[in-house]
């Protein structure tokens, strides 16, 4: 079972928003990404952001878009049509929250496969093809097969001989380990939801963790009672990630603006994706299920 400390103070900076958020809406004359561009996976690689980032068009079936960024907040490219659509008849409604981490030549992404239940979907790409827009996505695998499971997240090296994830099986966060990163075992609760109003409900997993030199920097989502959902900050003991050192008292980031509590679903802010540049946090989240948008801070000010 997990261990986890609490420290007394809360000294942290929140995020600060992008002021020209969003920095991705739908497009309504693309069929496929008419209505809403929400929830991405980013990664930097090759001196720019990569945004693979879910949507849904006039079919509401969610397929992923590619958007790259070379200064982490304007767009510069934007592909037209989608590099990841639904192939699998545990997809049929589609493909949605994109998490990727790179493990050496390689992309591995998670996904939620939704159709008669929300599950896990995992595929990789070489890094080659990954940056040079070659979708050349391997086989589909589904390593929780049949389980009402989602919000996975790689983290990017072994720990103790092990690969990691942390995966959302209501309403906690769980950690698995693998020896091949498609078989997943002795699963725990990592993370459980607490008497704090604002994430009472459920807790999910958000973007892929970080190493820093105080531990792995883990940001999650939250939903309370109300369904809003928030952005909250944890450190993850670098070589035990059963042990959480360090767990935000509040959010770092809510819903206050218009695109963030006015959309498809109201009230929401919810990552995928977060990279670290030139020692500044870039948060890349989804504004009520409807735009994307972006958060920064500097990475000292984020950790306790």
């Amino acid at each position: 079972m997990f261990t986890e400390y609490l420290l007394v103070r809360d000294g942290l900076d929140i995020l600060e928003r992008f002021e020209g958020n969003p920095i991705l809406e739908p497009i309504p004359g693309n069929s496929w990404e008419s209505r809403c561009v929400f929830n991405c996976a980013s990664v930097y690689d090759g001196g720019k952001v990569h945004i693979v980032y879910r949507a849904q068009g006039d079919d509401n079936i969610s397929r992923l878009g590619y958007a790259a960024s070379s200064d982490g907040f304007k767009i510069d490219e934007r592909l037209p049509e989608p590099i990841f659509s639904p192939g699998h008849e545990f997809e049929s409604m589609g493909c949605e929250d994109p998490r990727i981490t790179r493990i050496e030549q390689e992309y591995f992404m998670f996904y939620t496969a939704y159709g008669d239940m929300p599950q896990v979907g995992e595929v990789t790409i070489k890094a080659d093809d990954f940056l040079n827009k070659r979708w050349n996505w391997s086989r589909r695998m589904f390593p929780f097969r049949m389980v009402n499971n989602k919000d996975v997240v790689l983290f990017p090296e072994k720990i103790k001989g092990r690969w990691v994830i942390y995966h959302r099986l209501h309403p906690h966060i769980w950690v698995s380990y693998s020896e091949d990163l498609l078989h997943w075992k002795d699963s725990n609760i990592v993370m459980m939801p607490r008497g704090s109003s604002w994430e009472k409900l459920k807790l999910g997993a958000g973007a892929p963790p970080i190493k820093t030199r105080r531990g792995w920097l883990f940001i999650y989502h939250s939903v309370d009672e109300a369904k809003v959902y928030r952005l909250g900050l944890a450190l993850v003991a670098l070589d035990d990630p059963e042990i959480i050192i360090y767990r935000s008292r509040e959010p770092i980031l809510e819903p206050e603006t218009e695109f963030e509590r006015v959309g498809d679903v109201p009230n929401v802010v919810f990552t995928c994706g977060a990279v670290l540049k030139n020692d500044r946090l870039f948060v890349y989240y989804g504004g009520a299920d409807k735009v994307i948008c972006v958060a920064t801070q500097k990475l000292d000010k984020l950790l306790p």
